[in-house]
């Protein structure tokens, strides 16, 4: 008959303790993160985001910032940022902005990478103290009347280090998928941080175009013909 949850916590030793912590953190950590991000993703609104880039083509970063602050979207949150504090230096806006909203997304995985790594360690560890129990029953000579001992140090140390390895390996899934989810974050920001570089390179090579600097509004008509 099988031991219940409860015995082998018991029978895991004192390392079982910090293990269930490790656990509880571990747990906690996916579960907000998988529901931030479930919501962050529900609210991506790209087309927002083209509609953005094409009021910056059009020379009309007003009508893009008034676009952006309507929307829950965080790449048009960074687009807004960056395209209000233009004058002074686009890029280093945008990063500043796409900085903050990536450390909010990439909050808490440092946590969940802890306790994946911390796990296995301190099974390793209650497998070392199990073990030293089973050598202090064994140095007393009498196997016989040591054998309860023995094996309790025995069960100990490898109780403990199934449970740290359980843990880390459930744990390495969810935090590999909340990684690669990060990473497409990531993929989208840069994105629009390229299109936007691209936008403002071709508009900057249009500045002598007549057309152009009078729909922008920031231009002089050309003098009449005499």
């Amino acid at each position: 008959m099988g031991l219940s949850p409860m015995e082998l916590f018991t029978q895991g030793g004192p390392i079982m303790w910090p293990i269930l912590v490790v656990s509880f953190l571990a747990v906690t950590v996916v579960v907000e993160r998988t529901i931030f991000l479930i919501r962050e993703n529900s609210t991506r609104e790209p087309e927002v985001v083209e509609k953005m880039l094409e009021y910056v083509e059009t020379r009309d970063p007003a009508s893009a910032v008034a676009l952006g602050q309507k929307s829950p979207d965080y790449v048009a949150r960074i687009l807004v940022y960056a395209l209000t504090h233009r004058e002074h230096s686009l890029p280093n806006a945008f990063m500043r902005a796409a900085n903050r909203e990536l450390a909010r997304l990439q909050q808490g995985l440092p946590v969940l990478d802890t306790c994946i790594t911390a796990a296995p360690l301190l099974g390793l560890l209650g497998t070392v103290t199990g073990m030293m129990a089973t050598f202090g029953a064994l140095g007393d000579g009498d196997i016989g009347a040591s054998a309860g001992a023995i094996t309790g140090g025995v069960g100990e140390a490898l109780i403990a280090t199934a449970a740290g390895l359980v843990i880390a390996i459930i744990g390495l899934f969810p935090y590999n998928i909340l990684s690669a989810r990060i990473e497409s974050a990531k993929h989208d920001i840069s994105d629009a941080s390229n299109a936007l570089e691209v936008i403002i390179k071709k508009a900057a090579s249009c500045d002598d175009c007549p057309s152009t600097a009078l729909r922008s509004g920031t231009g002089t008509p050309p003098a009449p013909r005499a």
